[in-house]
């Protein structure tokens, strides 16, 4: 990890992998045109999967003392970097302390604040492509591949109780490793433990075939692993059969997308509906970016954002 210069202008960055690559390097100064931000610029900072603590503790602390470094949007190390550095902050909302993430950095009154935005976001987008009364009309369930942070957003966000039972019927999570799987199920039985929910260590591909071979018609079936942009693959292998009538989310909008491959050849077969992350994208990032920058996000700002962006992508 290289540590940026100390910022001369308001600058927010980008904590991520491969932060080079990703859109929001284009769409970023077109969007700061919508949002009055004017000489606001952004930077990337990579930095290794599950990298050392300290790495994440310098990030912050660079953030935190450098005065027109306004904050950050932090994706891949939302639990890492909360577990290293969580009490540098000064403040941190529900949401961060409940699910042990951080996908929101900013400054307010002098103070440090962390947010996790992704149980905002993740509702946003799906309700640009989940039809309204889903579940209660099919009973589907949802088929979540991957127990990070997108992962307990996307659970959190679905089992709201304002909700009511237009809820799954069943929550089904796999993983590769087991700490995350572990953390992932207290949240969900802590949030409904009315609903249904069963989680499974699956360290290869197969397993994951396996798990979703039991998944009813008219489900939710999400890539939450990262497979497919930052580290190349697909959860499943080219074997594995998906349940007729699903909605297919692949959270991932650049890379090789070897899962949405895999589910657009099986879309007319399957009767499948496929999706990708973009939507979730601008989401993700107009909402840090108005928290950062402590501007209001009106459906006017965004719309205009989503038009600008679909030119570039």
């Amino acid at each position: 990890m290289i540590l940026p210069d100390k910022a001369t202008q308001p600058t927010m960055y980008f904590i991520g992998v491969t932060t080079g690559k990703s859109s929001i390097m284009k769409l970023f100064p077109q969007w700061a045109d919508v949002l009055g931000l004017e000489g606001a610029v952004i930077k990337g900072i990579d930095i290794a999967i599950h990298a050392d603590p300290a790495e994440y503790r310098r990030v912050v602390e660079f953030i935190r003392d450098d005065k027109l470094s306004l904050g950050a949007l932090v994706t891949t190390h939302k639990i890492d970097l909360y577990e290293a550095a969580k009490d540098l902050f000064d403040e941190l909302d529900p949401y961060a302390e409940m699910f042990g993430e951080l996908s929101s950095i900013s400054k307010r009154d002098g103070k440090l604040v962390g947010h996790a935005k992704d149980p905002i976001t993740s509702g946003l987008a799906m309700e640009a492509f989940v039809p309204e009364g889903f579940w209660e009309r099919h009973g589907g369930e949802l088929f979540i591949m991957g127990a990070g942070g997108s992962a307990i957003a996307i659970c959190s966000a679905l089992l709201e109780e304002k909700h009511g039972k237009d809820v799954p019927s069943r929550i089904v999570v796999t993983n590769r490793s087991e700490p995350r799987l572990k953390e992932i199920e207290r949240i969900v039985r802590t949030l409904r433990p009315d609903v249904e929910a069963d989680f499974h260590l699956t360290p290869v591909a197969e397993d994951n075939d396996a798990a979703m071979h039991g998944i009813k018609p008219n489900s939710l079936l999400v890539n939450a692993t990262g497979l497919g942009k930052d580290r190349p693959g697909s959860p499943l292998t080219d074997s594995a059969v998906f349940p007729q009538g699903s909605l297919v989310w692949e959270l991932n909008y650049r890379g090789e997308l070897d899962f949405m491959k895999q589910a657009q050849a099986a879309a007319a077969s399957q009767s499948l509906t496929v999706e990708d992350g973009w939507i979730y994208f601008l989401h993700g990032w107009t909402q840090v970016i108005a928290e950062v920058f402590h501007l209001e996000l009106t459906q006017e700002r965004f719309d205009r954002i989503e038009q600008l962006s679909a030119a570039i992508r």
